[in-house]
């Protein structure tokens, strides 16, 4: 269809731009209006799109990132000039290291100003260049359509990221002309070629010790679906990175080995050490660094969308490249063995199964108070069912809940190992909440963390969002503490001051509650649970065995 012929006037540019992201199929964009972006703000008023005003730009990002990983759609963050942009950039470079598809659209002052000494002027495309995917300024009207629907097709394909606009305000101000771009539809790939695909199912077929790492990609619905099929078929014992959690359903779940991250000695890192065949899906280096579980000893095998980002200790000597569903039901389909397990491999998932019965048995014998960390992790299992999402933020909670919570829905858990950034949970949780608000989320933070992105209770008040936030309280940085005090025997820059969290959520108008004794933790979150709205739980915890994570921790050394 000849695009000219429907090409018409736009009394302004930021009409024709939010006429584009209807196209796009936006539902809502989160963030901060400014003088050089407040045209774009009006016009979609006049929109479908429902605008959601946050409390600080970053994490409108993170909104929009659970948005994007939730429904395989970008998320779109809309914010203003200078400081609006780059208060912006921490949400936008998690987002793209953890595959979240998200376009952010930054106000600019206008072109004839660039050269000048004005106040909010930035080089914001400089700035987004080396944390997204695509980072382009519109410089004339008649690209407008151009450049924002090539941020949707750049952030939502191929591995899924960010994408960066800059709107100089004469572009959204003036009058524009041109025509609304058709959604491009996700570009369909195919299968892996079959001579590749041959000569893997071949390897497996002959391999002693064969694992599956599972990635983020393998989270997504029909990976997760195709993964199931080829575990089915060939009965490989797995072990997936933070991001994947939830992509191994129940019926396999004896030969998971659990999540690896972080610290090098999971029962996942074992297999990996042991294997003579690594089979990589979905997974993508900045998830879990390859030096950490790598030996060299394995054949290697990539299956993904995309060729592998080489480095010393990733250089695969098999790459499946094309669709991941459909090339993992290709493999399964010439997988003519169910493997059984080495003596070796039983005796480490022996262990993992024996660890988790452990601590469903006995997690609630742990009554100090404050509260152990496994106490809380098993309290938390009893209220996080199939039918509640879970978003977890970054700190010492964020390894005892990656390790030792299980889940059997893809992406009912949103976890980040990539940027590894504080702040993300409650923002997540508001984000996941809006793409199914029939469906509880609980979101899990330090008192560090919570207080980095706290101010959006107001807009979780504002919204209504049935949102049950728990505040892990230790009155410190606690995971960089016990680093600080393994490296230099002392820390530094850790501690600070006490909050009375329940009297702070109850000021923005959530209901409060703090733990009080460790008889009271399963109470308390149960009644939380059942409130109807924005919910704060505190609990003390006591992270004296925190050291033990950085070890060979056996549950039998605490419980």
């Amino acid at each position: 269809m000849n695009s000219e012929k429907q090409a018409r006037q736009w009394a302004h540019g930021a009409d024709m731009i939010v006429g584009q992201l209807e196209e796009q199929g936006v539902k809502q964009v989160f963030g901060i209006p400014g003088a050089k972006i407040d045209k774009v703000f009006d016009s979609l008023l006049d929109s479908s799109i429902e605008i959601i005003p946050v409390r600080h730009e970053a994490n409108a990002a993170f909104m929009a990132a659970a948005v994007g990983r939730l429904t395989g759609k970008a998320g779109v963050a809309l914010v203003t000039s200078g400081p609006g942009c780059s208060n912006l950039i921490t949400g936008i470079a998690t987002a793209n290291s953890e595959g979240d598809p998200v376009v952010a659209l930054g106000g600019a002052v206008k072109r004839a100003d660039k050269a000048k000494q004005v106040h909010q002027s930035m080089d914001t495309v400089a700035m987004f260049s080396p944390v997204t995917k695509y980072a382009v300024e519109v410089t004339s009207s008649d690209a407008i359509a151009e450049v924002v629907s090539n941020a949707f097709r750049s952030a939502e394909q191929g591995r899924p990221g960010s994408a960066f606009v800059s709107l100089p305000q004469d572009i959204v101000d003036q009058p524009a002309r041109g025509a609304i771009l058709p959604a491009g539809s996700s570009a369909l790939m195919g299968p892996a070629p079959d001579v590749a695909i041959n000569e893997v199912a071949a390897r497996i077929n002959q391999a002693k010790n064969p694992v599956i790492l599972l990635g983020l990609m393998a989270s997504q619905t029909a990976n997760s679906a195709a993964l199931h099929h080829l575990l089915e078929k060939s009965r490989i014992p797995v072990t997936s990175t933070y991001q994947a959690a939830g992509a191994v359903n129940q019926a396999h779940f004896t030969r998971f080995a659990g999540r690896v991250g972080l610290f090098n000695n999971q029962a996942g890192d074992r297999l990996l050490h042991l294997a003579d065949l690594v089979i990589c899906i979905g997974y993508n280096p900045v998830e879990y660094e390859p030096a950490m579980w790598n030996s060299g000893d394995a054949t290697l095998v990539h299956i993904d969308v995309l060729p592998a980002y080489e480095e010393r200790y990733y250089t695969p000597d098999f790459e499946l490249i094309g669709d991941i569903a459909a090339t993992l039901e290709r493999l399964a389909g010439r997988i003519s063995r169910l493997y059984e397990l080495s003596p070796r491999a039983t005796e480490i998932l022996v262990d993992r199964q024996r660890q988790r019965d452990l601590l469903d048995r006995r997690g609630a014998s742990l009554t100090q108070f404050a509260l152990h960390p496994l106490r809380i992790v098993r309290a938390i299992q009893d209220i996080v069912n199939n039918d509640v999402t879970l978003t977890v933020d970054m700190g010492s909670f964020h390894i005892w809940i990656a390790r030792y919570l299980y889940s059997f829905r893809a992406r009912q858990i949103m976890i980040s190992n990539g940027q590894q950034t504080m702040g993300v949970a409650l923002p997540w949780a508001i984000g996941a909440w809006i793409v199914n608000p029939g469906r509880k989320v609980v979101s899990v933070s330090g008192d560090g963390g919570f207080l980095q992105s706290s101010m959006e209770l107001e807009t979780a008040v504002r919204l209504h969002a049935n949102i049950l936030h728990i505040v892990w309280v230790d009155n410190g940085y606690n995971m960089v503490a016990i680093q600080e005090e393994k490296k230099y025997q002392r820390t530094s820059g850790v501690e600070f001051g006490p909050v009375d969290f329940k009297a702070y959520a109850d000021a923005f108008g959530a209901k409060g509650f703090a733990v009080e004794s460790a008889d009271s933790l399963e109470a308390t979150l149960h009644e939380a649970m059942d409130v109807d709205g924005p919910a704060v739980v505190a609990i003390p915890v006591d992270y004296s065995d925190n050291p033990l994570l950085m070890g060979q921790l056996h549950l039998s050394q605490i419980l």
